[in-house]
């Protein structure tokens, strides 16, 4: 089979178990094409049309995986998500470093990263390494918060997870039965015939969950970051030192006008689909910035009750095959996020915390879990959203320094896996801010950074 283009977020959480069993599962490997005459030209910047390197004032010759010799005691994040907030939160615990969270929306978690399903798997990843690294190392870590943040405040579980392969056009309801050895907990479509197949893909010791929002939340507190409203537009330097003093705002992004500039000696861009690399590395030429760019694929979500409620909280997701293919994570609050039905990569226009929702894209993926499971998912959605996930032309997340601009740092990219890889992705990049840009492979010896140069898109 051939691919062209980006895969969808669908297909890269099923790939490894294609690999492992491709002519039973191939239907589970699904990919979507990206198009550049889909991509708007109308691009929302949150750092500005302008090229940036030619704001840079006094700008030192750095190589791509170099920065500053100094440690920072002070940096700017741009972007309140899950990235930039684990990045804020080792800053302060294990380098005793404050962060300042700027975000157009002056709040924490206002898009992907507080409104995610928060579904974590250990190997899922392992098909590329330096993806698989990252995952596992994350995936320790999600545990290392629970224990330090406390489980319930996160709402952190291990749970199991199975996919179930049913017949279209036929209802189904709660059965509880066993499928090709495999126990399905709390729905199987009504009799054995209307099921093509169902397999375990993890048990409690590679699966897990975590609420993103509470997350993001407990780590904005544990950390002591503060929370600003603004777009930052470049850094500001120092004209004789050319070192980072501030990062600059937007014009009437932001509420202060005495806070044009936030004092810091260290930016780093955590925008997610927002985060626009062509521009802060100087290029934006069509040609470069599509190449270049970063892009976004929209998901919808509803949260349904589920029978029984917190009391009889239900500990099995399901990614099902068929009806259109949803995936269904319950939560221990009593209620499933329930999503599917990705959106094709675009360059997104809509701005941060503001993105639409669709109603005729809520009921299609209402309709095909009630057509999946039945009963179990029948009750109205108690809420319903949308959200970006941040995707490269290459799959790979961007980590590192901003090419030949000392002191200057981006991370983003991580598509469907940012809950998971969040914590991890901020050790890093705490540890490498933390030593002037010098550090990419962390202290626990399980990340390397070099995969993740954003200088990669140069050659």
């Amino acid at each position: 089979m051939k691919i062209t283009g980006l895969i969808d977020c669908v297909s890269t959480r099923l790939l490894f178990l294609l690999v492992s069993n491709r002519n039973q599962w191939s239907t589970a490997f699904r990919f979507s094409t990206l198009h550049h005459s889909q991509v708007s030209k109308n691009v929302y910047r949150p750092f500005g049309t302008a090229n940036v390197a030619r704001h840079m004032s006094a700008s030192a010759s750095a190589s791509p995986l170099t920065s500053s010799d100094a440690t920072p005691k002070t940096v700017a994040i741009a972007g309140a998500g899950v990235i930039g907030i684990s990045t804020a939160y080792y800053l302060s615990v294990k380098h005793n470093i404050k962060s300042i969270l700027i975000d157009p929306t002056g709040s924490f978690a206002p898009a992907a990263s507080g409104k995610a399903g928060g579904f974590l798997a250990l190997d899922w990843n392992d098909h590329i390494r330096p993806l698989g690294a990252l995952a596992r190392r994350s995936f320790a870590l999600h545990a290392e918060l629970a224990s330090d943040l406390g489980s319930e405040s996160i709402m952190y579980r291990r749970l199991s997870c199975v996919t179930v392969s049913v017949r279209e056009g036929v209802k189904s309801k709660p059965a509880g039965r066993k499928l090709d050895g495999v126990e399905v907990d709390w729905v199987i479509p009504d009799g054995d015939a209307n099921v093509v197949a169902s397999r375990n893909l993890g048990d409690e010791t590679t699966i897990a969950q975590v609420h993103p929002k509470m997350l993001c939340e407990a780590m904005v507190k544990a950390s002591g970051a503060k929370v600003v409203r603004g777009e930052v537009v470049e850094p500001t330097r120092d004209p004789s030192t050319g070192k980072i003093i501030g990062a600059r705002l937007k014009e009437g992004s932001f509420n202060d006008e005495s806070v044009a500039v936030v004092p810091s000696d260290a930016l780093l861009f955590a925008c997610g689909p927002w985060t626009q690399l062509s521009t802060l590395m100087g290029r934006d030429a069509p040609a470069d910035n599509a190449r270049i760019a970063m892009y976004g694929v929209k998901y919808h979500s509803a949260l349904v009750p589920t029978p029984g409620g917190p009391s009889n909280s239900l500990t099995e997701a399901i990614f099902f095959d068929g009806c259109g293919d949803p995936e269904v994570y319950p939560r221990p609050d009593g209620t499933a996020y329930c999503t599917g039905f990705p959106d094709p990569a675009v360059v997104v226009i809509e701005r941060p915390g503001e993105e639409a929702i669709r109603p005729e894209k809520i009921a299609r993926i209402t309709d095909a879990c009630r057509e999946a499971a039945g009963e179990a998912l029948s009750a109205k959605p108690v809420a319903e959203n949308a959200c970006y996930l941040p995707t490269t032309g290459d799959g790979l997340p961007i980590m590192g320094v901003v090419p030949e601009e000392n002191g200057c740092y981006v991370a983003a990219g991580h598509s469907c896996w940012g809950i998971l890889m969040g914590p991890a992705t901020g050790e890093a990049m705490a540890e490498l801010i933390a030593s002037g840009g010098k550090t990419l492979v962390g202290s626990s010896g399980e990340v390397d950074l070099k995969p993740f140069d954003p200088a990669r898109f140069l050659n």
